[in-house]
C-alpha cells in the first residue's frame, strides 16, 4: 500500500502518524517543497538554548495537543506560562489588556476604560440602547460590526491587537462567522445588542491554564511525529499534478498511490484540486493568506522587561512592530535562562513590507520599538529572524461556505481528504484534530477498497 502526503507541516506529520497507526507496513510518502518538516512550526538556537520561531504555545483548553503528546511519550514536554497579563500599546503608552473581552470585543464599559477615551467608553455603555440589524446566517468582519457598535477605537486598540496575533491579520480581514462562531451563534439567536451577544457567547469562568508549550519548543513535537510516523519524506519538492488513476490516483511526482491526503497552504491544494474538484479548487483559491517576520532577541538577563506576558500594539500606532512576546517573563521555564529572551512580530495582511526588509533593518526596528514601548536601553547579545511568506490564511467573511463547499466537494472522492490550518482553525489544536480526520477518511475508503 502506498500513500501520499502533500505538505510535511504538523497537519501532513499528523495525518502521516494516524495513517501508520492504520497500516503498519505502508510506503507513506510525504511531499514538502521547502527543505524541513514541520511547516510554520520552527525552533531555533538563540544564546545557546532553543527559542521557537513560529507558533509558541497551543491552547490547552482543547485536548487534542495533550492528547497527543502523551500517546507520542512527550507529556513531560508539557510547560505552563506563568498567567502574566500583556500590555497594550495604544495612543503613546501602554495599558493593561482589557478583561472581560471576546478576543477583545467587551461585555461592558468597564473593560475599556483607560484604554479608549470618554466618548468611546460612553458609547459602548450606551450600545445596548441602539436597535441592533442583523440577520441570522449573515457574516461581516469583525471590525464592520464592532466599529459600527463601539466605535473605532475599540477595534484598533482592543480588537485588531488579539486579532493580529492570531491571523497575523487586522479585524478587517477576519470573519465573525469564522473566527468568532459563538457570537455568531448569540447574534442568529435574536441578541438585542453587541453587548449581549459577547456575554452570551464568553466561555464559563475556568480556573484551567489556557494555554499550553513544550520544553524544548515545537520541534519535540516534530521529532517524535516523524519518528512515530515514519514517513518517507521527499524535502525540497513539490506536488505538481493530481489525477484519478483506475484504482486510486496519480501524483506527479511521486506516481501512482492508494490515497492522497492534501496537506498543503490552500493556494497549493486549490492548484492540485483543479482538474479533479474544480469546486472545490475554486473556493480554496479564494482563501487569502498573511505573511509576517518575527525577531528573536536575546538580552542581558537583569534587562528590566515589564513584568507582563508581552506587549501588543494598537493599529494605527507609528510603530513597526505588531507585537512583542516577553518570553522570559511569559514562560517560567526560559525565565531560568542566561539570559532575556523576546519576540518582536511584523507584517499584517496587505502588508508584507517588512518580508522584504534585511535581517539588520528588522533586527534595528525591533530594538527601536522595544526601547519606545519599554522606555529602556535595549542591547541584544544575539538576534535571530525568521520569515514566513504566506503564513497563515485569512478566515474572511464567508469562510465557512468556502471550507463546506470544499468539504463537500471532495466528499465522494474515494482515498482523497484534505487538512490544513485554512479549514477550521490555525491553531496547532485544530490542525491536529483535521488531520486525525482527514486520515481516517481516507483510510476508511482505502480499507473498504481492498476489501
Amino acid at each position: 500500500m502506498r500513500i501520499a502526503v502533500v505538505g510535511g507541516g504538523v497537519s501532513g506529520l499528523v495525518a502521516a502518524y494516524r495513517l501508520r497507526q492504520r497500516f503498519p507496513d505502508a510506503d507513506i510518502v510525504v511531499l514538502e517543497r521547502s527543505g524541513r518538516a514541520g511547516g510554520v512550526l520552527r525552533t531555533g538556537e538563540l544564546a545557546g538554548g532553543t527559542v521557537d520561531l513560529g507558533a509558541e504555545a497551543f491552547v490547552g483548553r482543547r485536548p487534542e495537543v495533550l492528547d497527543l503528546m502523551t500517546e507520542l511519550g512527550i507529556a513531560d514536554q508539557l510547560v505552563r506560562p506563568a498567567g502574566k497579563r500583556p500590555l497594550v500599546w495604544a495612543g503613546g503608552a501602554a495599558h493593561p489588556l482589557p478583561g472581560g473581552t471576546l478576543m477583545g470585543i467587551p461585555a461592558e464599559a468597564a473593560s475599556v476604560r483607560g484604554l479608549v477615551d470618554d466618548e468611546t467608553v460612553a458609547r459602548v455603555a450606551a450600545e445596548a440602547d441602539r436597535p441592533l440589524s442583523w440577520t441570522p446566517g449573515a457574516d461581516v468582519d469583525v471590525a464592520t460590526l464592532v466599529a459600527d457598535r463601539f466605535g473605532p477605537q475599540v477595534v484598533e486598540r482592543s480588537v485588531d491587537p488579539l486579532l493580529g496575533g492570531v491571523y497575523a491579520g487586522t479585524s478587517a480581514s477576519i470573519g465573525v462567522r469564522a473566527a468568532l462562531p459563538g457570537l455568531a451563534a448569540a447574534l442568529d439567536r435574536g441578541a438585542t445588542s453587541l453587548i449581549a451577544a459577547v456575554r452570551a457567547a464568553l466561555p464559563p469562568p475556568s480556573t484551567a491554564p489556557v494555554f499550553g508549550g513544550l520544553r524544548d519548543g515545537y520541534r519535540a513535537l516534530l521529532a517524535a511525529l516523524t519518528e512515530a510516523a515514519r514517513p518517507r519524506l521527499v524535502a525540497t519538492t513539490a506536488a505538481t499534478r493530481l489525477a484519478r488513476a483506475a484504482r486510486g490516483w496519480v501524483l506527479d511526482p511521486v506516481g501512482t498511490v492508494d490515497a492522497v491526503v492534501l496537506a498543503a497552504p490552500a493556494p497549493v491544494a486549490a492548484r492540485l484540486l483543479h482538474h479533479v474538484a474544480p469546486e472545490a479548487a475554486a473556493a480554496a483559491a479564494g482563501i487569502q493568506l498573511s505573511s509576517s517576520a518575527l525577531v528573536a532577541l536575546a538580552l542581558p538577563r537583569d534587562t528590566a522587561l515589564p513584568d507582563n506576558s508581552g506587549i501588543l500594539v494598537a493599529t494605527g500606532e507609528p510603530l513597526r512592530a505588531k507585537a512583542f512576546t516577553l518570553s522570559s517573563r511569559k514562560w517560567p521555564h526560559l525565565a531560568e535562562r542566561e539570559v532575556a529572551l523576546v519576540r518582536a512580530s511584523f507584517g499584517r495582511f496587505g502588508d508584507e513590507a517588512p518580508l522584504s526588509w534585511p535581517d539588520e533593518e528588522l533586527t534595528a526596528a525591533a530594538i527601536a520599538d522595544l526601547t519606545t514601548v519599554t522606555g529602556l536601553d535595549i542591547a541584544p547579545i544575539e538576534a535571530v529572524v525568521q520569515r514566513w511568506p504566506g503564513g497563515l490564511p485569512q478566515y474572511a467573511p464567508g469562510h465557512t461556505e468556502r471550507v463546506a463547499t470544499i468539504e463537500r466537494s471532495v466528499a465522494d472522492l474515494d482515498g482523497l481528504a484534505v487538512t490544513g490550518a485554512y479549514l477550521h482553525g490555525v491553531g496547532v489544536p485544530a490542525c491536529v484534530a483535521a488531520a486525525t480526520a482527514a486520515a481516517a477518511r481516507v483510510a476508511e475508503t482505502v480499507t473498504a477498497r481492498a476489501s
